[in-house]
């Protein structure tokens, strides 16, 4: 995980003081801020020896709920032609990572609060008891206390996940982050897409350090990985990432007035030659009003993300 942020190092923190331990982790944070892979940190952090068993728990059926937790015998019910093992089994020696816990059904909170408590469980239709060492990790993108309150989630179970809860940060709040992150992005982009290094522009780079990011770091990764197979000479430029970076409430794809206008004056520069008396007399502006945009807009010379010109 790349960041300085302080609030991100104090999650850092926060997991890597508690990886050790067995106490259950709540992992809190808007969707896209990497929720997950903080957890695998914490599972790779645990010396636990067993699996990272992830369930979405959004996903899970009401009436699947207690065989995917538990898993189910053969002949249990219908459909039910071998033995197969739940999640809680499946982690044995691991963590096992509830993702989406916020969405729940209420009936899968009833039987993973059940397991919690006696430590111990029987596969559907089974006999035989079942006592797997299971670390719990949660992570939601929802209030759970305003979910407690309302009656959508139950109170108990709430207190058994948070024993520890990390808040990660949107990332528009930790904006100077972004181009640590862009780098370590466009390395896994370029390793992924097998298209060898690619760098950004100072332009460009400014462009993503003010867009809002409503999908956070997920959503930068993916207009990255569009700029990087749309740029020409390896190196990002606005044009690239441009309509990749929606802003909220506006049509993905739909330019603001403010990126309109970046664009108008990048064009003008281009055909005046960068001679910027050329530049204001096309726009109708004044130099103190150009040099103020182009602060703006972070128009300027091109840059690497690994710092070289």
């Amino acid at each position: 995980m790349v960041g300085g942020n302080p609030e991100m190092i104090g999650a850092y923190r926060t997991a890597a003081s508690t990886a050790p331990t067995g106490a259950n982790v709540l992992i809190r944070g808007q969707s896209g801020t990497g929720k997950e892979l903080l957890a695998r940190s914490v599972h790779a952090a645990s010396g636990r020896s067993g699996p990272f068993v992830a369930v979405n728990c959004a996903a899970v059926m009401d009436s699947l709920a207690e065989s995917e937790l538990f898993g189910h015998e053969r002949g249990a019910f219908t459909g039910a032609t071998e033995l197969r093992k739940g999640c809680f089994e499946l982690a044995d020696g691991g963590t096992l990572f509830l993702d989406e816990i916020g969405d729940a059904p209420l009936s899968f909170q009833a039987k993973l609060l059940r397991a919690l408590d006696r430590g111990e469980l029987y596969r559907v239709g089974g006999r035989d008891l079942v006592r797997p060492d299971v670390r719990l990790v949660a992570a939601t993108n929802r209030n759970l206390e305003a979910l407690v309150s309302d009656g959508e989630f139950r109170a108990d179970l709430y207190y058994r996940l948070a024993e520890v809860a990390v808040r990660l940060p949107p990332l528009a709040a930790r904006r100077g982050d972004i181009p640590a992150l862009v780098k370590r992005l466009l390395e896994r982009v370029g390793s992924r897409v097998g298209i060898g290094p690619v760098g950004i522009s100072n332009d460009a780079m400014i462009h993503l350090v003010g867009s809002p990011w409503p999908g956070n770091v997920r959503e930068l990764q993916n207009v990255l990985t569009r700029g990087a197979l749309s740029c020409r000479g390896n190196v990002i430029e606005p044009d690239d990432v441009l309509h990749g970076c929606a802003d909220e409430g506006r049509p993905m794809g739909v330019p603001s007035l403010q990126d309109m206008e970046r664009q108008h004056i990048r064009e003008a520069l281009g055909i005046a030659g960068w001679n910027r008396g050329k530049v204001c007399d096309l726009l109708g502006i004044t130099r103190p009003t150009l040099r103020h945009k182009m602060r703006e807009y972070g128009i300027g010379s091109a840059l690497s993300v690994d710092g070289s010109s």
